[in-house]
């Protein structure tokens, strides 16, 4: 049996349902929707219309079609009344707490109670009380929110119009000195991002990665409603205002708010369909990494960057400006867990680098990862490929010689960049981290400190500030906390990282939130048997394991690869180590890449750094559930990285963060299977979910 969330596809349902949504008119700006019976995007009944229930529990709002989820949905004289008397921020907690598992912070609940009554008393006002108002919508495939999103029909074509809304109590704020898509806050240490900016990459990401309008982008527009400020206090912003995805509103300006709103939504038709029609959207795949890597170096950007990725980008460029004009370094260090968006800030930056013609590197301390990049970069340029370096590239490197240095994986940074094939001149006992500060002006880090799975890896933002500081280099951390991988679900992040005890508070029962799928299996040709059939439906998967079993020595050519991977009958090779391709399979750089690595199990360091759409894990003896706790077992390792002067500590923190590793590299779902029967166990108790038959290979 196979254990997982019994709800892969859930109705986006409403709450308000007074009136007859979604009728069509007559003449003239009809609303233009084909009939279709009254049932949810994904075929599950509705609500009926004719109920008198108004406000259904709060989870009923987080139901998702693939990934869209938020938090409350009504018509706007719904969401008045309930802001009245109260009841509309008791239903935003508990959906809060059921999507998050945690609590809404004073200062959200806040800005709630002081914004939605705002946005919903113009709305009435203006009379567009039937316009369905989605609260905290949830971008698919991220697990960023917009305040508000606007559904109803354009009141000169008759079809759908969304208008994204982003709410700010600020009284005032300047935009930033260098960079108007920045802006200074009082209330914030460092520099934000530009509502108007902010609100203009939303509506472009939704365009892009939702169905309902990726063929209709006129659909879409954005306001940034700044409702507690003045003209005076906030004009500069308005700077970069250029199209209908960003415009800026106070409350001096709310009769042209107003009126806006009437030229983007009709007063005279209800907003339920069109509301139902954006739920019910084809969540479009996401543009994975490495297929558009090429474009990232060599052409304009593929990805539309948010908040805290739109500011570490900034960041960057600014330092590298200051650096060229002022002739001072500055070390930027971005953080994040994975699918933060670490690695396509690292793209995109260098493509823009480039384009500004500042001499720049990629390195990083994978073999895998630059070897792919090397590959799919240059695929037609090969000089492209020289771009991407290794961390210890640089031992002979001339001080300074570089514009920008974009270190990904800095997690992987070692002691030295010596080994025992370094030449005798170049056995200095420099740090290696010292040798990446000091070949750029600006050298930039991204690192993931949970990421860290070999002995002597020391790259941790503690590290980087230290070296930096002993130069007097000043140093930036810019932290991201979205997920873009794991179809933007931060709540399971945070589940295996609690599962794993690398955060404290202990493992809990996980609990489906229609972004991402988990999975437990019985036995490792039933985990494979799931992954083949979602293959089938053109999706990538791929499986991954501890490091428990010993690899084979390399086959010949033309010979079957060995089994390595034994659990009883069930038997699979590792990916290959070396460049070449053996018997159909790929060289171990393009494991996770290429589709016909699904035949081979990988391992921590060809699978670290990329994702897929489906995960199969397996969990080895090294790490194993006893009583109420996780025990790890060196002896089961395989690893040769860890050697006896390895201390316990280390073994158990390295172990636990392989797995968390493999456990988020999914970005629809995950399968997981332990070889011990109580980890096992337990993980089907953590799982949460229904049981149900494995899908067949058909």
């Amino acid at each position: 049996m196979v254990a997982g969330d019994g709800a892969a596809q859930e109705v986006c349902s409403r709450h308000d349902r007074s009136g007859r949504p979604g009728v069509a008119g007559t003449g003239a700006g009809a609303a233009r929707y084909p009939r279709h019976r009254q049932r949810g995007p994904t075929g599950f009944r509705s609500t009926p219309v004719e109920s008198r229930r108004t406000c259904p529990h709060p989870h009923d709002s987080l139901r998702a079609a693939w990934g869209k989820s938020l938090l409350f949905r009504a018509s706007a004289k719904t969401v008045a009344v309930m802001a009245l008397d109260g009841s509309l921020f008791l239903h935003l907690t508990e959906a809060f707490v059921h999507m998050h598992g945690y609590r809404p912070g004073p200062s959200e609940v806040r800005s709630w109670e002081r914004s939605i009554p705002v946005l919903a008393a113009a709305l009435n006002e203006a009379g567009l009380s039937d316009v369905e108002v989605m609260l905290e919508y949830g971008l698919p495939l991220n697990s960023k929110r917009a305040d508000a999103v606007l559904a109803g029909v354009h009141p000169a074509t008759g079809e759908p119009s969304y208008v994204v809304v982003e709410l700010k109590q600020w009284s005032q704020a300047l935009p930033h000195e260098d960079d108007p898509t920045l802006c200074h806050v009082d209330a914030y240490r460092d520099p934000v991002l530009n509502p108007v900016e902010q609100v203009r990459r939303y509506c472009d990401y939704l365009v892009n990665f939702n169905g309902a309008v990726a063929a209709h982008p006129e659909r879409v527009s954005g306001v940034a409603y700044l409702h507690n400020a003045t003209e005076s206090g906030v004009s500069g912003l308005r700077e970069i205002e250029r199209d209908g995805h960003g415009l800026l509103f106070t409350e001096e300006r709310r009769g042209a708010f107003l009126d806006h709103l009437r030229t983007r939504l009709s007063h005279r038709h209800p907003g339920a369909r069109a509301a139902d029609e954006l739920c019910a959207g084809a969540t479009v795949p996401s543009k994975q990494l490495m297929s558009v890597a090429a474009e990232e170096v060599r052409d304009r950007t593929q990805f539309v960057l948010l908040d805290e990725q739109q500011v570490a980008y900034r960041m960057v460029l600014n330092a590298v400006e200051k650096a060229k004009h002022a002739d001072r370094k500055e070390v930027v260090v971005v953080t994040g867990g994975p699918g933060t968006g670490k690695s396509v800030i690292a793209l995109q930056l260098l493509g823009e680098l480039y384009r500004r013609g500042v001499p720049a590197l990629h390195a990083t301390g994978s073999q895998s990862f630059t070897k792919t990049m090397r590959k799919i970069a240059g695929a037609r340029k090969r000089e492209v490929q020289d771009l991407f370096k290794y961390f210890n590239s640089f031992m002979a490197a001339e001080k300074n010689s570089l514009g920008a240095l974009i270190c990904d994986e800095a997690h992987r940074i070692r002691e030295t960049s010596a080994n025992r094939y370094t030449r005798a001149e170049h056995r200095t006992g420099r740090a290696q981290i010292d040798e990446l500060i000091d070949v750029a002006y600006v050298p930039v880090f991204f690192l993931d400190e949970h990421q860290v799975v070999r002995p002597g890896e020391m790259g941790t933002v503690a590290d980087i500030k230290a070296a930096a500081a002993k130069r007097g280099i000043p140093c930036t951390v810019v932290p991201l906390d979205s997920q873009f991988r794991c179809g933007g679900s931060d709540a399971y992040v945070r589940w295996v990282v609690r599962l794993l005890g690398l955060e404290p508070g202990g493992p809990v029962v996980w609990e489906p939130d229609g972004r991402m799928r988990l999975l437990v299996a019985d036995s490792p040709g039933e985990m494979e048997a799931f992954l083949e059939a979602r293959r089938a439906e053109r999706y990538g998967a791929r499986m991954s394991a501890g490091y428990c079993w010993r690899w084979s020595p390399e086959p010949r050519p033309g010979e079957p690869l060995p089994a390595d991977v034994v659990i009883g009958d069930w038997a699979r090779p590792w990916n290959l180590r070396g460049d070449r391709s053996v018997s159909g399979a790929p060289p171990a750089a393009l494991w996770a890449t290429d589709p016909a690595g699904f035949g081979q199990v990988g391992c921590v360091y060809t699978a670290q750094g990329f994702e897929y759409d489906w995960s199969g894990v397996i969990i080895g003896p090294d790490l194993v559930w006893r009583g109420d706790r996780w025990i790890t077992d060196r002896t089961a390792s395989k690893d040769p990285v860890f050697r006896r002067s390895t201390p316990d500590a280390d073994v158990d923190r390295l172990i636990r963060n392989t797995y968390k590793v493999l456990l988020t590299r999914g970005m629809v779902g995950t399968v997981v299977y332990s070889t011990d029967p109580e980890t096992r166990g337990k993980l089907r108790e953590l799982a949460g979910a229904v049981t149900r038959q494995a899908p067949s290979r058909g």
